[in-house]
């Protein structure tokens, strides 16, 4: 299949047909190198977020599923931690390469699937498979060290896998994290059961089948299903470690579920993010990286979305013109899988009930609305989970809309002028997964990040991802780091060997 994005004039109908056809045949169930059906049939229906429809059911994993699964994981554990570092490594550059030859195909599953435009998943899709590569070139990375003695003996370390390794990722970028989150755990020589988003699990499916005849049976296994299936997971006594991104409250039930049996645990939690504008900070620039940070391409639904900005007095109200002006000619609603759509839908009638009532409490605590915060008004939307472009101004900290999460497309932005008021504010809220300052001033810029509660900071942009740099947060953000050599040594443990040299 060609990776030409589809092309609009092809019509509804056709397009459907061609969706349709992108469906997996598989429904859900993989582990041991085959597909299965569970022991008491349930179904879970996943929906197209641009018209309602339904797309696809797959079944759902009950505890049985997860432990079969997580037995045949466990199972080939030692085969694959055997094999040889580089042998690992080749597999996943081939998986890699699987991954673009199919990248089309992928995203236009994934854009019917979660509501993103399929030009954001195409992005996914090439981020997954550098992700891949990127671990694939850390296979030798799993170094110990000597440690002096003094006392007539060799003392080393050396890094083992854990074993195996539980992965529970979100609906924003399903086949990103169904493929990317399996390379640091498989190149560090352990087995994974992933589960999909209940919202989104279809290119996760897909991913299995593409990978089928990669991996010996039992190192990559998937089980669909709910929360109580994510809950078997991290409760299971065989799982070594279990990784999640999601919500602060997912991160608190993993925990509790984790506590048991100590399980190592790695969590990627939300964010409420602060981008903070000086009154010298290049004007356009900042304009342009307040849209952009804020994510509306996917309606907010990012935790990295710095979905509060705190702009200086002095450029309070020309700013907040010119951003409502860039929001509203760069971002309106549109059907995912039309290759002109810049914003798609909200991935659930769930997600898009909350953030409506999320926008109803701006209202009523005061905030001032300056644009969106409704469904558009566009016929072919009607059925979609759409809602416009929302910005709030005169947004005080003490807000429901400043102090939670929304995930939804709505930005609130504040007014600033004394700068130890404005880090209170900043740091005031339980989250500390990234923040953003636009400022000329070297001294500045530094200063701010240090006061900044947040683990991922840029300066003078937003929302870029380094390929190698640490990606994690603070206070209820999570626990550890990724897309780094951070992550791929979360999967492994540290032995230590002390050896006796006197005769």
């Amino acid at each position: 299949m060609s990776n030409e994005l589809p092309r609009v004039q092809e019509g509804e109908e056709n397009l459907s047909s061609r969706i349709a056809s992108l469906i997996p045949q598989s429904s859900g169930l993989y582990w041991g190198g085959q597909w299965h059906t569970p022991a008491e049939v349930q179904k879970l229906a996943t929906f197209n977020p641009s018209s309602g429809a339904l797309l696809a059911e797959v079944f759902v994993g009950g505890a049985a599923e997860v432990d079969a699964a997580v037995c045949a994981a466990r199972n080939a554990a030692p085969g694959w931690a055997s094999v040889p570092p580089l042998e690992r490594g080749r597999r996943l550059r081939e998986a890699a390469m699987r991954i673009r030859a199919n990248a089309l195909e992928l995203a236009l599953l994934d854009s019917a699937d979660c509501g993103n435009p399929i030009s954001a998943m195409m992005a996914d899709a090439e981020i997954a498979a550098t992700q891949l590569e990127y671990f694939a070139g850390l296979v030798l990375e799993m170094k110990g060290e000597t440690i002096p003695t003094g006392n007539g003996s060799l003392n080393y370390t050396v890094r083992e896998p854990l074993g195996v390794v539980a992965r529970i990722f979100p609906f924003n970028h399903p086949f990103m994290f169904a493929a990317g989150k399996i390379a640091a755990p498989l190149a560090a020589g352990n087995t994974v059961v992933i589960k999909p988003p209940e919202q989104a699990p279809l290119s996760t499916i897909r991913l299995m089948e593409l990978l089928a005849d990669l991996f010996p049976a039992g190192v990559l296994n998937c089980v669909t299903g709910g929360r109580e299936t994510g809950a078997a997971l991290a409760a299971h006594p065989e799982v070594a470690a279990i990784a999640l991104i999601g919500s602060v409250p997912a991160g608190k039930a993993v925990l509790h579920a984790a506590a048991d049996t100590l399980k190592h645990t790695l969590l990627e939690l939300g964010g409420k993010n602060a981008m903070v504008i000086f009154p010298d900070a290049d004007f356009e620039q900042a304009v342009a990286g307040a849209v952009r940070g804020m994510n509306f391409t996917w309606c907010g639904q990012s935790c990295g979305s710095t979905s509060r900005l705190f702009v200086h007095e002095s450029l309070h109200d020309r700013f907040l013109a010119a951003l409502t002006d860039r929001v509203q000619t760069m971002h309106k609603p549109g059907v995912a899988t039309d290759r002109r759509t810049t914003m798609g839908a909200l991935a659930s009638r769930a997600q898009y009930d909350r953030t409506l009532r999320y926008i109803r409490a701006g209202l009523e605590e005061g905030a001032s609305l300056v644009c969106g915060g409704k469904h558009p008004v566009d016929p072919l939307l009607s059925e979609g989970f759409f809602i416009e472009p929302t910005i709030f101004a005169d947004v005080k900290p003490s807000m429901l809309i400043a102090r939670e999460e929304i995930f939804g497309p709505v930005l609130s932005v504040f007014k600033w002028h004394d700068e130890d008021e404005l880090f209170a504010a900043v740091n005031g809220v339980e989250f500390g997964l990234t923040g953003s300052i636009w400022t000329r001033d070297l001294v500045c810029a530094h200063r701010a990040a240090l006061r900044l509660e947040a683990g991922y900071v840029w300066i003078n942009d937003c929302s870029i991802h380094i390929p190698g740099a640490p990606f994690g947060g603070f206070k209820q953000s999570g626990i550890g780091r990724e897309e780094s050599k951070e992550e791929l040594l979360e999967f492994t443990r540290i032995k230590n060997v002390n050896v006796s040299l006197r005769s």
